[in-house]
């Protein structure tokens, strides 16, 4: 059975490789990696991934919350959600 988490992180991870590195191969990606740092994305990708969020898990991200902490990596990422969703993912 999959967990919140586990679900979470998986529409996260399916996002980000799909969109910005063009595979389906999650060993393209590792958890930790920086979204910036590795040039993955942008600050326009950035907003793209709030964006989907947003519709993903239906939350709303404030301006105040627009910080690498909570966007730059696939586990940040998916800590923001379930402190925005009150950990129920989707």
């Amino acid at each position: 059975m999959e967990t919140a988490t586990m679900g979470v992180e998986r529409q996260v991870r399916s996002y980000i490789l799909e969109n910005y590195l063009f595979t389906d191969d999650p060993a393209e990606l590792n958890s930790t990696d920086s979204f910036l740092e590795l040039g993955i994305i942008d600050s326009l990708g950035v907003l793209q991934v709030i964006d989907f969020l947003e519709k993903a898990f239906d939350i709303k991200v404030n301006d105040e919350e627009m910080i690498p902490e909570n966007l730059d990596s696939v586990n940040s990422v998916v800590a923001f959600v379930e402190r925005k969703t009150g950990g129920a993912g989707s």
